[in-house]
């Protein structure tokens, strides 16, 4: 396939031929007699003799050429754009029920082709986000369904028969704390919903204030699990939105410490070289190949990292969306005596 570079330089290339040859035949073809002298030898033929020798005076010479130019270039351009028009019925095929269709324009360096690899590329991007989505919402679907059904069978069994007072007060315990994990759920969502949509504005937030915050919020959860939990903060001031960050600590060391062992550690480390915050953890022994599907929505192992505690399986998930809404990269690393540890690098405020 011709490059429009190349169509364009032949489109110029013709009008222009087309123009001097059209020149050179109007003055080179004998139109009157050798002997005609169309401009007198009168004062009055001064100006039709100084058209002659200015060529570019001569209206009704370049008149002519102007009209077959004003009928040529129209299909000049047509011919150049030629190559795009093919590519839009394939383009017009992509939608929602085709995303596996591409142009595959092959290989080449004209613009055609790159265009065409270029919307190939774009197509790619776009069957993953939705197939994400549509993963997502399966999902989400999954996870709400199961508590609610639950919600209903304890329901029906309380209307069967009379209860008494105790098994009244185990039944609304129990529909209590799933209707708890359903809030949980719910308010992990519009978390994750609202950092995927990024930021709407930033301001400096001291990254180690909060972490402090956080672990000493958990020191309570941590005594009561028989984990230890230390910190090393050092200053570190980011751009972002501190709500957020907030719950990104929150989750990264509320998941190191429920997913821990009696006796175990919890180690958050603040302004580490080259890392904003780092969260260690000992632990159950994580497959190096299933650490990525951990910060994929509603992940659990197989492992002893199976969540039984009605938790949503959000926790990680959450906390990518909100390093990625701040322009930064969290990775997790199994340990090899067990447990993980998450790096999150941040852009430090100067």
């Amino acid at each position: 396939m011709t490059g429009l570079r190349a169509r364009l330089a032949g489109a110029v290339f013709a009008t222009v031929t087309f123009v001097f040859v059209a020149d050179f035949l109007y003055w080179k073809l004998p139109w009157q007699p050798p002997s005609y002298d169309p401009c007198g030898t009168d004062i009055n033929g001064l100006a039709c003799r100084i058209t002659r020798k200015i060529p570019v005076l001569d209206l009704s010479r370049y008149g002519i050429v102007l009209a077959v130019s004003i009928l040529l270039v129209p299909l000049l351009v047509w011919w150049v754009l030629a190559p795009l028009r093919r590519m839009l019925p394939a383009i017009a095929q992509a939608g929602p029920q085709n995303l596996g269709h591409r142009i595959r324009p092959g290989r080449g360096r004209d613009e055609v082709k790159r265009l065409g690899r270029a919307l190939d590329t774009m197509m790619d991007g776009i069957a993953a986000g939705y197939e994400g989505q549509r993963s997502f919402a399966a999902n989400a679907s999954h996870e709400l369904r199961t508590p609610l059904a639950l919600q209903r069978t304890l329901i029906e069994v309380g209307m069967a028969e009379p209860l008494t007072p105790e098994q009244s007060a185990l039944l609304a315990s129990q529909l209590l704390e799933t209707n708890a994990r359903n809030e949980r759920l719910i308010e992990g969502l519009l978390v994750l919903s609202q950092a995927d949509q990024g930021l709407s504005a930033r301001t400096p937030q001291p990254l180690d204030r909060i972490v402090a915050d956080v672990v000493d919020a958990h020191a309570r959860a941590a005594a009561d699990a028989d984990v230890k939990i230390t910190s090393e903060i050092g200053r570190y001031e980011v751009f972002g939105d501190g709500v957020l960050l907030e719950r990104l600590v929150r989750n990264l060391v509320h998941n190191a410490i429920k997913y821990n062992r009696p006796g175990g550690t919890v180690i958050v480390t603040v302004g580490a070289p080259g890392v904003a915050l780092t969260v260690e953890n000992s632990g159950p022994l994580v497959p190096a190949e299933d650490v990525a599907r951990l910060f994929e929505p509603f992940t659990r192992l197989a492992t002893g990292r199976i969540d039984h505690s009605g938790g949503s399986g959000l926790g990680l998930a959450i906390a990518r969306s909100i390093v990625r809404a701040h322009g930064g990269t969290i990775t997790a690393t199994a340990q090899a005596d067990g447990g993980l540890s998450v790096r999150v690098s941040l852009h430090r405020a100067a």
